[in-house]
């Protein structure tokens, strides 16, 4: 037996009569008034210095202006109505110079958390590669109600662990020492969320 073998063995004999581990319930807090959640997300998207709006019938009247728009490939077709400019979608992928030139990305998210007023995305439907929602200056998420979570916990249960994960808590900020605040360093200088109902 070498010391290695001795030293596992000594640990085995150790732990063989110790009591089993303690399950510490996790009760979080939670939220189940859908109104309160949406409520509490706006409010935090706000103070992030994000830009909230409500119902699909926002889309058209945001996209009215936007003369180059990126979009994931499978972008529902009804968020694009309104939108009269150039269309690009990440199908083959743009280039960073091309995403660069875009005046806004649009795509759908995973989950929204209201308590941190975050919006995870995860390449799912709708929501396309990590790339292009951090090189545009622009970025509309669009957030179904049915994706808004009360706590991070329950919006970790609704992604896949191994998915590319974007959370994204208001426009793109960071702040120097002296703490002078400067957007669009790491991202998006100018994030619009438009909420809409579960379904849509």
């Amino acid at each position: 037996m070498n010391a290695r073998d001795e030293i596992l063995a000594r640990l085995r004999t150790a732990l063989a009569d110790s009591p089993p581990p303690v399950q510490v319930p996790r009760r979080y807090r939670r939220v189940d008034d859908r109104a309160d959640l949406i409520e509490a997300l706006v409010d935090r998207l706000e103070d992030y210095r994000a830009v909230v709006h409500r119902g699909l019938d926002a889309l058209p009247r945001l996209l009215g202006g936007v003369g180059r728009l990126a979009v994931p490939a499978d972008v529902p077709a009804h968020w694009l109505r309104g939108h009269t400019g150039e269309l690009h979608r990440d199908a083959p992928p743009l280039s960073p110079a091309a995403l660069d030139g875009m005046d806004a990305v649009l795509t759908g998210c995973a989950v929204a958390v209201a308590d941190t007023g975050t919006i995870i995305l995860d390449a799912g439907p709708a929501q396309g590669r990590r790339a292009l929602t951090l090189v545009p200056d622009r970025h509309i998420c669009v957030v179904r109600a049915d994706q808004v979570v009360g706590l991070l916990p329950e919006a970790l249960t609704r992604l896949d662990p191994r998915a590319p994960l974007t959370l994204i808590s208001g426009p793109s900020a960071t702040s120097d020492i002296e703490l002078n605040r400067v957007e669009g360093v790491h991202g998006p200088r100018r994030l619009e969320v438009v909420l809409v109902d579960s379904g849509v």
